[in-house]
Formats: structure tokens, sequence, C-alpha cells
């Protein structure tokens, strides 16, 4: 190709204008670059094969360059024929209503879809290597019942490899409860806490909306918190319901209270007031003179109802949506922006303490797709044993097991593994500083 300067007077001016544009070409550059790295500090290609013996790491090689990271919310669902770990013959822990195939449903598309992030591998769930990384650790999924359907997935994909035992139970429903890994001295904890924060639930003999106090976190897990090794807290569902607000003694409004003098104020403040509380909690008590946490939010799995939720074919669908095909808005999308927001804000507060980790586990787009994972009428056994009924009960909130939510423990497990190797490069980083 001929040069694109023909003439000397073209070039010499060429030349002269270059000269002049590319300091402010360099400054233009820059609030991009430090956008960038302020968003992405990690290059986002995941390297998995690296090799993490000593030798491998030069003294000369800066921190950032190593520290891999992916965006796994970026991808689509392919099919693959492996299908699940594990089912119910062997998991013994599936809640009954989320046994979806023990339950009749007669198609198992749903089973054979993988989770393929567009920049980096997530690979198949391997029981073993959880089970050594978090040896004589203990874990705690903390929240509504989406913390539940996560931690049931998790203990069917570490039963393959070990069993656990339920060692503890307490509260209506099992709502607290623990189990055992003899193997690897772990213990898996659920500890029911829809709000987060120090709440009263609506029932019967009280009054019918719940009262949140949003200025004190809940005690029944944040008082075992100093024995928590890792946590996982979910929540979001539970805030669209009817609910009077309070700050210290203070009514702040309420969400849907007609009949009592309060100011209606919805409940987006309210979920950030409340995950603010939260996440202050745990960098306050798992601070510097502690040995550390490893912490995440689930964010916002959401609902695929198409119609009734009592009408056969609440959500109908056998096959995941296609990228594109499926936007994430409305309520899903804010819920998900204020839970991601509050993350990286208390994740910037702390980055001065040394072992606290935390992260958004963010699945609400890939689950979005997945309007086939839900156990619809089959929450409850055969519903159709005696012809279509004129109503029938659907659960298009929760997910079979197995099924989608097994992804989010895919993810879990690739973060966590990140971290630990992250924290064994800054260990031998720090054992060469003289």
């Amino acid at each position: 190709m001929g040069s694109p300067f023909k003439d000397h007077h073209h070039h010499h001016h060429h030349h002269s204008l270059a000269r002049k544009l590319i300091p402010w070409t360099f400054y233009a550059m820059l609030p991009l670059v430090l956008f960038r790295l302020y968003f992405y500090p990690y290059p986002l290609h995941h390297n998995t094969t690296h090799s993490l013996s000593s030798s491998s790491i030069s003294s000369s090689t800066p921190l950032l360059e190593e520290e891999t990271s992916c965006d796994y919310t970026n991808g689509k669902w392919v099919r693959d024929k492996r299908g699940p770990l594990y089912n119910d013959s062997t998991c013994g822990t599936i809640k009954e209503g989320q046994n979806c195939i023990a339950h009749g449903r007669p198609d198992m598309g749903y089973l054979y879809w993988r989770w393929k992030p567009k920049h980096c591998k997530l690979p198949r769930f391997e029981p073993s290597t959880f089970l050594q990384l978090l040896r004589n650790k203990h874990i705690a999924f903390v929240g509504d019942s989406m913390a539940r359907n996560q931690l049931e997935s998790l203990l069917c994909m570490l039963s393959s490899a070990s069993v656990p035992n339920l060692v503890y139970r307490d509260g209506e429903d099992n709502k607290f409860r623990r189990w055992y890994f003899e193997s690897h001295n772990i213990n898996i904890s659920v500890y029911w806490s829809p709000f987060l924060v120090k709440g009263v639930e609506k029932s019967n003999t009280g009054p019918n909306h719940n009262q949140l106090y949003l200025d004190q976190v809940d005690e029944r897990w944040a008082a075992d918190i100093n024995g928590i090794d890792l946590i996982v807290l979910s929540f979001g569902h539970w805030f669209l319901h009817p609910a009077v607000y309070y700050e210290g003694d203070q009514v702040l409004g309420c969400h849907y209270c007609p009949g009592l003098n309060h100011t209606e104020i919805g409940f987006y403040d309210v979920l950030r007031k409340a995950i603010k509380t939260t996440l202050k909690a745990l960098a306050d008590r798992k601070g510097a003179n502690s040995n550390g946490i490893y912490s995440f939010v689930t964010t916002f799995s959401p609902a695929h109802f198409e119609g009734d939720w009592d009408k056969f074919g609440a959500c109908p669908k056998t096959e995941p949506y296609n990228k594109g095909e499926k936007t994430l808005e409305g309520m899903d999308a804010d819920i998900r922006q204020i839970e991601v927001e509050e993350v990286e804000a208390a994740r910037m507060n702390s980055l001065q303490l040394e072992k606290f980790r935390l992260q958004a586990l963010d699945v609400t787009s890939l689950s979005s797709m997945r309007p086939d994972g839900h156990p619809g009428p089959y929450m409850h056994p055969f519903p159709f044993a005696n012809g279509v009924a004129e109503r029938v009960q659907n659960d298009c909130v929760h997910w079979c097991l197995p099924g989608p939510v097994d992804t989010w423990n895919e993810i879990l497990l690739e973060v966590i593994k990140k971290w630990e190797d992250e924290s064994k490069r800054e260990e031998r980083v720090m054992s060469r500083l003289p």
C-alpha cells in the first residue's frame, strides 16, 4: 500500500499536527484508562490453566497482571449432554417442592444446559475442589428462600463426593439448619432472615404486614458471625410484601399499608438501607482483627409467571430464552442494580481490611433467561394425575433441583478459587519482602 502522504508539504503538515495532537490524545484517553481500571481492574480473560507454583511467578510481575477476572454475567445458555451432577436418588436433601422429577415433571430438557460466559470458561462444579478449599470452615447461607434454594443445590452437588449429616435444626419449617461434612470438617448452615436486617414477619395473630428495623442487623445470624468463614446473602422478594419501616424509634413510612396513617415510600430505598446496614455490620464485625470472611451477595433472581399463579401454564416454557430474546428491565433490573451498587460501595469502603472479601454473585441476568427451570405445578406431586384441574398452585419463583441454581454455585466456586490463588500469591510476595 502506498504512503498516505503523497508530497513533502502534506507530510510536514501532518507531522506538526500530530505533534500538537499527541499530548491532547493522551489527556483525552487518561480518564478512559482510569475508568477501565476502576471498573475492570483485571484482564477479562480468565486463564485457569495458569500454574501456581511459586517459580511461575517472577518477582518482577506486578500483581495487577496476574489477577484474572471474568464477567460471568455476560453469556448464553448452551446445550450440554452431560446433564447434572446429581439427581433425586443420589441427593437426599432436596426440598419436597423443588423435587420436580420425583413429582412427575415429564420433560427433562431443562436439565441439559450449561451457562457459557462470553470471555472465559465456567468449569463444571468439582465437589472435591470445593471441599478441599473449605476444609475446617463454616459456610452460612443467610436470607430468604432463595438462600435456602442455593444452599440445597450446594448440598446436593457436594453429596456426590461426601455425605452431609444434619447436626442442628430449629424453627418451624426447619428455618435454621446445619450440616456437617465429616470428611473435611466443614459446617454448612442456613439462617432464615428474609430482610437481613431485624424484622418481625406478619402473622395470623399479629399485624398483617412485616415490620422492618432498617438500622439494626438481624442478630439471629449476625450473632454467629465470628464463627463464619464464608457467607452468602440472598434477599429481595420479601421486600415486595406490605411492610412498615422503622429507623430507631421513628416510622420512616410503609409499603402498601392502606388503613395505616403512614407515608407510602415504596421499597427501593428501603432495600438499599437494609443492604447498607448488613454489609456495614459484616465489615465492622469481621474487620482487621479476625480471621476474615469471604462474603457474597447473590443478586435478585426473577420470577417467570406468564399468567395467573393458580392457572395451568403459569410458567410453561421448556427451554431457555436465547441471548437478546429477554431483556432485563423494570423491577428485576432495579433491585439487581441496588444490590450491585451497594456491594461495590461496601467493597471500596473495606479495601483496607485485608481479609475481608466481598463480591456480588450476579445471577440476575442468567437466571432471567431460564423460564424453564421452575417447579411450576410440580411443586406438588403429580398435579395432573386426575386430569387438569380448574386451579393449580404454581411455583415460578424457586428452582427445580437439579436445575439452573446449580450454576450459581459453579460461579461461587470459581470466585473462591480466584480469591484463594490471590491470597497465596500475596503471601508469597509478603514472604519475599525483607
